[in-house]
């Protein structure tokens, strides 16, 4: 059985069923909260797995703070006391994957970390930002 819950206007909301894609391809919907998760315990992998030298330190703790900072807006932003609190988060979770994105850049070009490591954790960061940003072009368009 689906997951529901009840929302503040005492709708039910279940998950969201497989959608068609432009080319007629059925694609699985993923809560954006959960795929947020997983991407931070996979940045948490990748720190845990590289020998802290000094000169990773900072990058490394800034890679900590973006990746987590996405997931975490995300989250603040389902309690949001209004819509606009409510976009105001996604434009947080936005910066902070688009962040995420160049610190990623720099542990691959910069500090020499395997292309093949940081490759899949690049691609879902851009593949969560592009989600975020369509997200917030859809909120706006609502707004206007």
């Amino acid at each position: 059985m689906g997951d529901i819950r009840k929302t503040k206007k005492s709708k039910v909301k279940t998950n969201k069923p497989n959608i068609k894609n432009k080319n007629g391809n059925v694609e699985k919907r993923v809560d954006l909260r959960r795929r947020c998760y997983s991407f931070s315990l996979e940045i948490i992998k990748l720190i845990e797995s590289i020998n802290t030298r000094k000169v990773y330190l900072s990058i490394l703790d800034q890679l900590l703070r973006s990746a987590t900072s996405v997931g975490a807006n995300i989250i603040e932003a389902k309690s949001a006391s209004s819509k606009r609190d409510f976009i105001k988060f996604y434009q947080i979770a936005l910066k902070s994957a688009n962040e995420t994105k160049y610190w990623l850049c720099l542990l691959r070009d910069g500090l020499k970390i395997d292309k093949e490591t940081v490759a899949p954790l690049l691609k879902e960061a851009e593949e969560i930002a592009s989600i975020i940003a369509a997200s917030l072009l859809t909120l706006k368009n609502k707004n206007e």
